[in-house]
């Protein structure tokens, strides 16, 4: 019955088409009259176009700590996708469940919401807590605006359960993900005399360089035991763009990058090396000829990762439900390290595949349902 209900709601929860560029309002709403309704404390929090927002809601007693239930209702475009059916309208064939957001994550959140029935039953001595964000897939920028939201109502559970497709397996640990695009301003003029101009690709050639330089230096600072595959923070160039004649002195040039830092003072080297080079060495000397050049860096998204750590209550928790011996660590990011750094213990568990994320057909299957369920069920008699 409760994996028959859960079904219904993922259904329900798939035509809600809350692509991450459109509103995830309707389906907040409905979740949190769901949640209501069985007696839960919930609060909305809306973003600053208020197009979306994220539900955080409490069931069980008003006293500090529990458990939070986290997953975000922002799910990636289907544009371009070959898909057998259409995607906001749930299919069931073989055990399986097709869908835009079946696995990431919508899975998740209906098995959550359906076990709040059951939870609602129970004497809960520990909160039970849920979190369902806007613009995971975008920048995690519904959980970043949510952390601060708890910080001033004075909530802080004391563990929480990220429920990506994981297949069940319980993840203590994935890199994080920062992305930018950096901006060079310089002064166009005649290639014949170089010295009269300033050079923005050159200068983009001169950071791209240190950012490559800057990739060998990480290597040198791998974590002891570090179970990443490449264990190391990594850089990678994904754009390089400036100049449009062989003759003209580029004025205008860009470059994309990324980094995925396996630990968060990583993160602050690369940020803090870069900044040093733009303000010490590259601006003085382009401003020295074209006092209005200018270097920007925007930001697209700044991900923390979710760093192992020897002592985990989340983890032993999760492994003790699911029956399983230890815990994996994945190469994709979630929102489960801005957790970890409210100060919770953090595991990432949850149904479905990665591998089914984002392509046509997502689907999550019958029986990965059916295992998430138990292991919520299984939560609910450790809070009791």
């Amino acid at each position: 019955m409760t994996l028959q209900a859960t079904v219904d709601l993922l259904d329900r929860l798939i035509a809600y088409p809350t692509v991450s560029t459109d509103s995830n309002l309707e389906l907040i709403i409905d979740l949190s009259g769901r949640l209501q309704s069985l007696g839960a404390r919930t609060h909305i929090f809306g973003d600053e176009t208020g197009s979306k927002a994220t539900l955080f809601a409490t069931l069980g007693p008003d006293v500090p700590g529990g458990v939070l239930l986290s997953g975000h209702s922002d799910v990636v475009p289907v544009t371009d996708q070959d898909w057998s059916s259409d995607p906001f309208q749930m299919r069931e064939a073989e055990g399986r469940l097709y869908g835009r957001g079946t696995c990431d994550m919508k899975g998740f959140i209906a098995a959550s919401v359906v076990m709040a029935e059951h939870y609602a039953t129970l004497p809960l001595k520990r909160p039970v807590h849920f979190a369902f964000t806007y613009d995971e897939e975008t920048g995690c920028l519904g959980a970043q605006a949510l952390i601060p939201e708890l910080n001033r109502l004075g909530i802080k559970p004391d563990i929480a359960i990220i429920g990506e497709p994981t297949e069940m397996r319980v993840i203590e640990g994935h890199k994080g993900c920062c992305e930018y695009t950096t901006r060079f301003e310089g002064l166009e003029g005649h290639g014949s005399s170089p010295d009269l101009g300033v050079n923005a690709a050159e200068y983009a050639v001169r950071y791209v360089t240190r950012l490559m330089a800057l990739r060998e230096d990480l290597r040198a600072r791998v974590p002891d035991g570090s179970r990443f595959d490449p264990p190391y923070t990594t850089i990678n160039i994904g754009r390089i763009q400036g100049g449009h004649a062989h003759n003209v002195i580029v004025g205008k040039a860009e470059v994309d990058w990324e980094f995925r830092p396996v630990q968060t003072h990583d993160l602050r080297f690369v940020k803090e090396t870069m900044e040093a080079f733009v303000e010490q060495d590259l601006l003085p000397q382009m401003r020295a000829v074209y006092p209005l050049a200018d270097i920007s860096t925007e930001t697209l998204g700044e991900v923390v990762g979710l760093e192992p750590m020897s002592e985990n209550a989340a983890r032993d928790l999760v492994a003790g439900l699911v029956g399983a011996n230890g815990a994996d660590v994945v190469p994709f990011g979630t929102e489960a390290g801005l957790f970890q750094q409210m100060g919770m213990d953090v595991v990432v568990c949850g149904p479905g595949s990665i591998a089914q994320a984002h392509k046509p057909d997502e689907f999550v299957s019958l029986d990965q349902l059916g295992a998430c369920l138990g292991m919520l069920e299984r939560l609910g008699q450790k809070l009791v």
